[in-house]
C-alpha cells in the first residue's frame, strides 16, 4: 500500500469515526427536543399538596402552598431554558451569543420561582438583565456592522464571513471555556 493510499484510507476512517460521533450527538439532541412535551407535563405526577414527599427528598411548597403549582411554574422556567441552552450550544451562526439574554432571564425566573419567600416571580427582572444586554447587544451589533463592512469591500458572500465568524471548538467544555 502507497503513502497516498494509507493517507486515503486514514482520512476516511477519521470521517466514519467523526460522522457516528456526530450522528449519536446529533440523535441524542433531537431526542432531548422530542421528549420536552414530557418534560414539561412531569409536573401532572406531583400531587396537590403543600408537602410532597418522595423517597429522594421532601418539598414543602411555602408561598405557593401546593406542590404541583410550583412544579408547573418550575418545568413552565426549566423546559424553555433548557431549549434555549441546547440551541445555543449547537447554534453556528454569529449571532448566537444573543441567546444569552432569553438564557439569563430563564435561569433568573427559575432561580426566583424555586425562592419560596419570593412574592412576586417575574418582578424586576429586566433590572437584572440590564447589564447582561448591555454587554450582549452592542457585541452582536459591533459584529454585525464588521460582517458589513467586509461584504462591502470584498467579494465574500455573507454565508462565507459568517463561516469566518463562527466559532467551532473541539468539544462541549471547549466551548465553555470560549465564553469564560
Amino acid at each position: 500500500m502507497n503513502k497516498q493510499q494509507q493517507k486515503s484510507k486514514n482520512q476516511k476512517s477519521k470521517f466514519q469515526h467523526t460522522d457516528k460521533k456526530g450522528f449519536i450527538i446529533g440523535s441524542i439532541i433531537a431526542t432531548v427536543i422530542a421528549i420536552t412535551p414530557y418534560l414539561f407535563y412531569l409536573y401532572e405526577s406531583v400531587p396537590n399538596e403543600k408537602v410532597w414527599s418522595t423517597f429522594l427528598f421532601t418539598y414543602n411548597s411555602g408561598y405557593y402552598e401546593n406542590a404541583n403549582v410550583a412544579m408547573w411554574i418550575v418545568t413552565g422556567k426549566a423546559v424553555p431554558l433548557l431549549l434555549l441552552l441546547l440551541w445555543f450550544f449547537t447554534c453556528k451562526h454569529w449571532w448566537h451569543h444573543v441567546l444569552l439574554v432569553p438564557i439569563a432571564m430563564f435561569t433568573y425566573q427559575l432561580f426566583n420561582t424555586l425562592n419560596e419567600d419570593q412574592k412576586y416571580v417575574d418582578s424586576n427582572q429586566l433590572m437584572y438583565m440590564i447589564p447582561i444586554m448591555a454587554i450582549i447587544i452592542p457585541t452582536i451589533y459591533l459584529i454585525r456592522a464588521r460582517i458589513f463592512n467586509q461584504l462591502d469591500d470584498a467579494n465574500k458572500s455573507l454565508e462565507e464571513l459568517e463561516e469566518e465568524f463562527t466559532t467551532k471548538p473541539k468539544s462541549f467544555w471547549g466551548k465553555i471555556k470560549d465564553y469564560f
